[in-house]
Parts: C-alpha cells; sequence; structure tokens
C-alpha cells in the first residue's frame, strides 16, 4: 500500500474516532448501558471493544490470540474487560486517548475503518444518534468486508450469491440477484447487523437477510 493512501486512511481513522469521542461526552449514564447493534455488546462495552483495537499491535494480538487458545470471541471479551475502566467516564477518557494511535493487528488497514466505521453505528443507532462518514471510508471498509472470509468476520462467500449495488455511489459487488441501498447500510449488514436490513431492497435481499 502506498504511503499517501496509508496516510489517508490513517487520517480518516483518527477522524472517525475523534467525532466518536464526541459523541459519547454527550451520552447520559444510562445511555451507556444501552444494548449496541453488536449482539451482547453495551454500547460501553463497544467503546471498550475500540479502546482495545486501537491499542493492538501486531506481537500483542498474535500473543493475545495464544492466551484465548485461538477463540476470537473470547479474546474480545478479554480485551473489553480490560479496557472498560471503573465508570464511563474512563472508559471515554480512554477512547480519547488512544484516537490518534496508528497500531494496528497483522490485518489490512482497511479493518481499522471497519472497526470505526460498523461499531461507530453500533453505538450511534443504538442511542439515536446520527453521523455522516466519509463516503470513501464506507466504500474501502465494504470492499474489505467483501473479500474477507465469513470466519473472520467477513461475507465473501456471500458475495457468489448476491450482487451488492449501492444507491449513493458507484459501486457494485458480487455475483447474483441485486441487493440494492445506500453503501452504509450494505457494509452494516454484511458485518450481520439486521438492523440494516430494513434500508435495503432487491430480489437478492432475502438471501442476505438469511446469512445476517
Amino acid at each position: 500500500m502506498k504511503s499517501d493512501t496509508k496516510r489517508g486512511i490513517w487520517r480518516m481513522v483518527h477522524a472517525e474516532r475523534a467525532a466518536l469521542t464526541d459523541d459519547l461526552a454527550r451520552l447520559d449514564p444510562g445511555q451507556w448501558d444501552a444494548p449496541s447493534l453488536c449482539e451482547g455488546w453495551t454500547v460501553r462495552d463497544v467503546a471498550a471493544h475500540l479502546v482495545d483495537a486501537a491499542r493492538t499491535t501486531r506481537i500483542g494480538f498474535v500473543a493475545g490470540l495464544v492466551r484465548a487458545r485461538f477463540d476470537f470471541d473470547r479474546q474480545n471479551a478479554r480485551g473489553v474487560e480490560r479496557e472498560r475502566g471503573a465508570s464511563p467516564q474512563e472508559t471515554l477518557e480512554r477512547l480519547r486517548r488512544v484516537a490518534s494511535r496508528t497500531t494496528t493487528p497483522p490485518a489490512p488497514l482497511d479493518t481499522r475503518l471497519v472497526e470505526e466505521v460498523v461499531h461507530g453505528e453500533d453505538i450511534r443507532r443504538a442511542v439515536g444518534l446520527v453521523h455522516s462518514y466519509p463516503q470513501e471510508a464506507v466504500v474501502r471498509a465494504l470492499r474489505l468486508q467483501a473479500r474477507t472470509p465469513a470466519s473472520f468476520g467477513g461475507a465473501k462467500e456471500l458475495m457468489a450469491r448476491v450482487r451488492l449495488t449501492a444507491t449513493d455511489v458507484d459501486l457494485s459487488i458480487g455475483e447474483g440477484p441485486d441487493v440494492t441501498g445506500p453503501a452504509l447500510s450494505l457494509l452494516l449488514a454484511v458485518s450481520g447487523r439486521r438492523a440494516a436490513l430494513d434500508e435495503l431492497g432487491g430480489p437478492g435481499l432475502p438471501v442476505l437477510a438469511a446469512t445476517s
């Protein structure tokens, strides 16, 4: 990946972290405990996960995975517990402190955009907040999810059965009957967020819905 592209991705990541921190600062205590779109996690859990993700290094990721006996869910749960802190304000302050970090696990850099956009919506939709994401960030995240195997949280196998066609940007991925809608909604749906299915249409939607 070219250095200017990497810098551009990190600028988007850092901007999204800062924007989410600003939104979280507006929440009342009860909203931190609201169920997020990420099944089994509250808003505060998702924020803690984002702290953990921002702190993760390549070596640290591998070491943590070994300690979790190669169970990604267990590794993520441990990260959430580690980074929650004693209060929502502590979680928020930890997120603020890692906003400009550029460490990453051994994965494509666009995974940082998937984290910030998808988990950003996990939080915002749970508490009624609306945010406008950079189109490039959403498109890069969606393209990555479309080529990432389901075993790693993506939708590669699904792309042989449906075609995702965005209605707000020139983007079409996959084969088969169309699923149409905003790129952000497509990204959320292929990332397992059923709340976005109502924003989509097309003859391929039942296939997508069956996998979300």
